[in-house]
């Protein structure tokens, strides 16, 4: 049976190992040894070299791209803290990849999401600890504990060193709303929401703006970016409403080139992300990534210690303006 009393042990595969490193200096937890390596045919050989016997073992390891090879690393990793007889194995998930196919949106398509959590819980993961879920409901996919946290605290701190004058939260769809109104709160700020259109995997229409953004500093809030195109459609139609200035502010950005190409020719001033993914360089595009690794060290913690997780993802009173 786990003790809370244990030691910890904190591991990482390959997706962002830097990340782990800045959690394991705030913990003042060293880095577990363990080679993560691939076969010459590509499969991916995993040992810890280290005891983990009765340990509380935690495995950080964001599911970004290449995503197939960092979730099939997570899942080896797992397997080997299991039969090293480890007392609780903990998946820390920054980003949690295929969260985006959480649901029969089409016939005879899979719910990915869920087979991922059912792979997760079958590999031998007794807790998950990610962060900004596209779909909260993926959180119920899994049969053992989720904690869910929000990059919310970090990205509204930072927000407010900036010193907007006249500033309006924007969501840029629909299912952002709750994230848009969460920020808009938090700020004192206005709240307004772009309609948009998906004509492909990776073209977005904006339609309309719902909400006053004539003459305010505009401020749009989501999840996940990755081909930028629901960004700049929605500061495209934002530009024309009359917003004298946009900032973009995502949980995850999961960056491609095309994204790149995007933002630098777009009304989109800055975007602002975190280091739940190793964030590449906007090559000339202002690109600030805050880090969340104390976010994800208190968290794992607590976690550790038996103590609440959930006042992490709130906005302390004395925060708000």
């Amino acid at each position: 049976m786990f003790r809370s009393k244990t030691e910890m042990k904190i591991f990482c595969g390959s997706a962002h190992r830097q990340l782990a490193q800045r959690i394991c200096a705030f913990v003042r937890v060293p880095l577990g040894d363990a080679t993560v390596d691939s076969f010459p045919d590509g499969e991916t050989f995993v040992k810890i070299n280290e005891n983990i016997r009765g340990r509380d073992v935690f495995l950080v390891q964001p599911t970004c791209p290449p995503t197939n090879q960092n979730l099939m690393e997570l899942l080896i990793m797992v397997d080997a803290a299991k039969r090293a007889s480890a007392a609780r194995i903990t998946a820390v998930i920054p980003f949690f990849g295929y969260a985006r196919q959480d649901r029969k949106d089409q016939p005879r398509v899979p719910i990915t999401a869920k087979l991922v959590a059912n792979l997760l819980n079958a590999a031998g993961v007794d807790r998950v600890l990610t962060m900004d879920l596209h779909a909260q409901q993926v959180a119920g996919f899994f049969d053992i504990p989720v904690d869910h946290l929000y990059a919310a605290p970090v990205v509204i701190r930072h927000l407010r060193d900036k010193g907007f004058s006249s500033p309006v939260v924007v969501s840029p769809d629909v299912g952002g709303l709750k994230m848009a109104d969460a920020y808009s709160q938090a700020l004192g700020a206005g709240l307004a929401i772009v309609a948009k259109r998906r004509k492909s995997a990776t073209e977005i229409e904006a339609l309309n703006v719902i909400g006053e953004v004539e003459g305010r500093e505009v401020i749009m809030v989501d999840d996940l970016t990755e081909t930028a195109g629901t960004l700049c459609s929605a500061a495209k139609i934002l530009h024309e409403r009359g917003a004298t200035k946009i900032i973009a502010c995502v949980s995850h950005a999961v960056l491609s080139d095309l994204a790149i190409e995007r933002l630098k020719k777009s009304f989109v001033s800055e975007l602002i992300t975190t280091n739940s993914v190793p964030v590449r360089s906007g090559d000339g595009f202002p690109i600030t990534t805050l880090c969340i690794a104390e976010l994800l060290g208190e968290a794992i913690l607590r976690i550790h210690d038996d103590e609440s997780v959930s006042s992490l993802f709130k906005i302390s009173e004395t925060e708000k303006v």
